[in-house]
């Protein structure tokens, strides 16, 4: 079993963002990917207000291939808490997403913290935009690890370009971060990663349907890991995240 977990579905024109979930299935089934972690583009509360529906919709729509994380503002603290509890215990979400990009916030400031506890509570991993880009990078997302060691934080694309190696070195000293591989250029890292923190915490990820989930997973062939590690990375591990039969 292929498991995604990371990919978008949002209806924003005015952004130039439209991806449904037809599109977000006709990407899974091109790659051979079974089921997807789905989020939107834009934070909430934010710019499309119905984004929550727009996800528990979807997931509605292909139930046992999409399940969704909710991608909340960590400034908007209150009301985020109610959404993402809303999210979880009315709709099934599995997971919360923070973009420090959109947002500004800090991933390691009061309200960041505030968030990634409650997804521990509620038995949710936090997916985070871990990238090269100010605020993103695995140094400045490892004080919220240190600070939340019971919530299971997850480290999209690892690093990015630049700060693979950070991150890999930051998933070794905090257990509860996972590294997923999506836009990461290097399949050598990877490998590297599950040879230095194990394959049980390496997620495959693509960032579809804008990116390739073809070319994402190809990555994860070309790595050089055992048929074990693979299906590990590929989908048992995300299976485990998610809450879903493997």
């Amino acid at each position: 079993m292929i498991i995604d977990m990371h990919m978008h579905i949002d209806d924003i024109p005015a952004l130039g963002w439209q991806m449904s979930a037809a599109q977000c299935i006709e990407r899974m089934d091109e790659a051979g990917v079974d089921a997807a972690a789905v989020m939107t583009i834009a934070d909430l509360p934010g710019i499309n207000p119905q984004a929550l529906e727009l996800i528990a919709d979807a997931c509605g729509q292909y139930p046992g291939r999409l399940f969704g994380f909710i991608r909340l503002h960590p400034w908007y603290r209150q009301e985020s808490l109610k959404l993402l509890d809303q999210a979880v215990n009315e709709h099934g979400f599995r997971g919360l997403k923070l973009h420090p990009v959109s947002s500004l916030a800090h991933p390691s400031g009061e309200d960041t913290i505030a968030l990634i506890r409650r997804a521990g509570e509620l038995g949710i991993p936090t997916l985070f935009h871990c990238g090269d880009e100010p605020m993103t990078t695995p140094l400045s997302i490892e004080p919220a690890a240190a600070a939340c060691p019971d919530s299971i934080i997850v480290l999209g694309h690892m690093g990015g370009y630049f700060h693979v190696d950070e991150a890999i070195e930051v998933a070794e000293r905090h257990a509860n971060i996972i590294l997923e591989t999506s836009a990461t250029p290097y399949p050598a890292k990877i490998a590297e990663a599950v040879e230095r923190i194990g394959a049980a915490r390496v997620v495959f990820g693509s960032d579809g349907p804008v990116s390739s989930p073809v070319l994402e997973r190809d990555k994860i062939m070309i790595a050089g890991l055992s048929p074990e590690d693979t299906a590990l990375v590929l989908g048992e591990n995300a299976a485990r995240l998610l809450g879903v039969p493997a």
